[in-house]
């Protein structure tokens, strides 16, 4: 599948304060189908924006039949480029994560939800997923009654509630609003999300009743599917299991006509 690739600036007005916010789209294209629709995907990025690994990944996704749209995160503080992987852009990142509100956070979300769904390729089945301060924030738009599915690559400041200014977000508290099914993702030496971190990201979502999915892997590190200046912690052949679960929750979710689902659980056959 062929892809076209652009991006969109949308007004935003969060907290008060007029600005701009840039999503890249990578949109798949068949030829002589100028008229196919197809599921959005929502990519959040890093603390170092839409940089090329990020913008690899989107194409990986759209490269199955998803229309990927990737906001620009850091839009009150700089422009739509990546930061570098380097001390520097480390730094600058980790600063803005924390300095900006959850309100401004969410406003992202929204505003490239509803520009997916303005979209008449779009078949208004959304999804959304990202890595690292990207999985927290796939997280959050799942708490949107709109998507459906998501998947969340070792999200951080979950598990102790400390994203957004302030460091105190509620994201783990509002669990039971999430309509969606999840699937979470993480690397057992991850040293971002330790042990007891991701026990407490499991039972939170247990205890609030999510439909979700827990995956962690035995030598994973944070960053595992980043495929440059990963520190050496990048891990081809388990990105790519991990973006076949990817795959299988997007295809089953997002690309069929479910219906509402149930009340109360389905019966489970005992025995062997």
């Amino acid at each position: 599948m062929l892809i076209k690739e652009s991006y969109t600036d949308v007004p935003t007005k969060a907290d008060g304060k007029e600005g701009s916010m840039r999503i890249f789209l990578f949109h798949p294209t068949i030829p002589n189908y100028s008229q196919a629709r197809f599921p959005g995907v929502v990519l959040f990025s890093e603390i170092y924006q839409v940089t090329g690994p990020v913008a690899r990944f989107a194409r990986q996704i759209a490269g199955h039949g998803y229309i990927v749209a990737a906001p620009s995160s850091y839009h009150e503080f700089t422009s739509p480029s990546p930061l570098n992987y380097d001390a520097v852009g480390t730094d600058l990142g980790n600063d803005w994560k924390y300095a900006k509100t959850l309100a401004a956070y969410d406003e992202d979300a929204s505003l490239t939800i509803s520009h997916l769904l303005s979209l008449p390729t779009c078949t208004g089945r959304i999804g959304s997923t990202g890595m690292c301060l990207g999985g927290h924030l796939a997280y959050r738009s799942a708490l949107d009654p709109r998507v459906s599915a998501t998947v969340c690559y070792f999200a951080t400041d979950l598990h102790n509630h400390s994203l957004g200014a302030g460091k105190h977000d509620d994201s783990l508290a509002r669990a039971k609003e999430i309509r969606g099914e999840l699937a979470m993702i993480h690397g057992v030496r991850d040293t971002h999300v330790p042990p007891e971190g991701r026990d407490v990201i499991r039972k939170s979502l247990r205890d609030a009743g999510v439909v979700f999915s827990w995956f962690e892997v035995a030598w994973a590190q944070h960053a595992f599917i980043r495929d440059e200046s990963s520190k050496g912690r990048y891990d081809p052949a388990i990105s790519k299991i991990c973006f076949e679960i990817l795959l299988e929750l997007f295809n089953r979710v997002l690309k069929t006509d479910l219906g509402p689902r149930d009340v109360g659980e389905a019966e489970v056959e005992g025995g062997c």
